[in-house]
């Protein structure tokens, strides 16, 4: 019997706060849960090339935010706030309240885990050899700043008949340690072969002492 737990949820209100932010009755719990996955799939699938790792919801009664984290604002907001007009108008038939979008920068993609795990998903989509994806992805988070990287994928890695596990180790990876900034992500690759998972996780160092659910100092857009 396997003892997992969710990386994410383990950290919620240490390192890691709630996706989705909202209050609702019995009735309407679901449906919003519904409707929220619904919103941050549609948002993944029409604008990846923008290089999304998180997409946090707030709701009110007659609100509802989307904070988008973006690698790239620019190519999500367009010109003029054109795209972003656009974006909104799409998520119309999503939900029935006024959506209101802002936009922070993530100012380090080479430390975001989603990031690292979607474009190792990529290499190993475009048929590269999986040890050089994972060697390279590796090398740029910890040249970036990282103070360790975990990356582990697993399928019918190079077209093999029985599917297996690899990965790789660099630095430190304190997953008992809730104190650490641990950033983890999943992504999945398909390839003609069946699906690959790749899951990453990110050490960005030490929670100062008495502190909870740091967030870097970035600036937002709001459209």
């Amino acid at each position: 019997m396997g003892q997992k737990v969710c990386p994410t949820g383990f950290r919620l209100g240490i390192t890691e706060n709630w996706r989705s932010r909202w209050y609702a009755t019995k009735a309407k719990f679901g449906e919003y849960v519904v409707e929220d996955e619904k919103i941050r799939r549609f948002i993944k699938a029409n604008y990846q090339f923008a290089g999304i790792p998180k997409i946090e919801i707030e709701r009110t009664r007659d609100q509802l935010t989307l904070i988008i984290h973006c690698a790239r604002p620019g190519l999500l907001i367009g010109r003029k706030g054109v795209e972003v007009d656009r974006l909104r108008g799409e998520l119309v038939g999503l939900t029935k309240l006024p959506i209101e979008i802002s936009v922070i920068e993530v100012s380090q993609p080479e430390l975001s885990a989603q990031l690292v795990a979607e474009e190792v998903a990529q290499q190993l989509e475009r048929r590269s050899s999986f040890r050089q994806a994972l060697k390279k992805a590796a090398e740029i988070t910890m040249n970036s700043g990282a103070l360790g990287i975990k990356i582990r994928i697993a399928g019918r890695l190079g077209g093999a008949e029985l599917a297996r596990r690899e990965g790789i180790l660099l630095g430190r990876i304190p997953l008992n340690t809730l104190t650490a900034r641990i950033d983890y992500g999943f992504a999945e690759a398909h390839t003609k072969y069946g699906l690959i998972g790749v899951k990453v996780w990110v050490n960005r160092g030490m929670l100062p002492p008495g502190e909870r659910m740091l967030e870097e100092p970035q600036d937002a857009a709001n459209t």
